[in-house]
């Protein structure tokens, strides 16, 4: 019966994995195609159904997580989808005004990059068992700069947001109102800003912990 769980398991994964990283893939192909042939201001519409669905799709590792599928702690993984689907949702999504700004580029291309990697190094060890020692490099080494490329953009991108966030007063709940309770997005748009400062850091101390002990078992074995 454990082993029939765990066959199912890993298939589970291996087809999970593969799919997310064939959305990524598609969301890379379509930014270049967009950057070269039309200019970074075409990028987003380019991507944006893709986007939306593997970005979605991330919702289910938290889901693992929670249920113990895999051993990612929930504590890293909340914060890392929870603001991927903040920007891809409560940003780029409702707000158009900022899609054609260079910082979406740079966004879609360091989040494509590194899901891309991250989906396939993690498909071909619930697929084989294993992944060749240039992909478990590659998995634990390209964040180095592709998260502060990533940060950096979302981070850019929140602000330059803000004007439209405050003048459109969009998800916002004004009082008098039956539930007496108020709720300004501008305000929470500008916590969130608040909350990379140490969130960031943090991440990227806990990744460079992964990469250390990742790369240093690899050469033990």
């Amino acid at each position: 019966m454990a082993s029939a769980l765990t066959v199912l398991r890993r298939l589970y994964l291996s087809i999970y994995n593969w799919l997310v990283f064939i959305g990524w893939f598609q969301v890379l192909f379509l930014a270049l195609k967009a950057l070269k042939e039309s200019g970074h201001e075409h990028v987003y519409n380019a991507v944006e159904k893709p986007l939306l669905l593997a970005q979605s799709a991330a919702v289910m590792e938290i889901l693992h997580s929670l249920i113990g599928l895999v051993r990612s702690p929930v504590s890293s993984t909340l914060p890392q989808i929870g603001s991927r689907l903040y920007l891809t949702w409560g940003i780029l999504w409702s707000f158009p005004e900022i899609r054609t700004h260079i910082l979406v580029t740079s966004l879609v291309i360091s989040w494509a990059i590194t899901e891309i990697i991250r989906y396939s190094f993690f498909g071909m060890k619930e697929a084989f068992g294993f992944a060749p020692s240039w992909h478990l490099w590659l998995r634990y080494s390209t964040f180095l700069v592709l998260y502060p490329t990533g940060i950096s953009s979302e981070v850019g991108l929140i602000y330059f947001a803000l004007p439209y966030i405050k003048a459109s007063e969009k998800y916002c709940f004004r009082m008098p109102n039956k539930w007496n309770f108020s709720f300004d997005y501008f305000y929470a748009a500008i916590l969130a800003l608040g909350i990379y400062v140490p969130g960031s850091p943090h991440l990227y101390h806990y990744m460079l912990g992964q990469r250390k002990r990742a790369l240093s078992k690899s050469k033990k074995e």
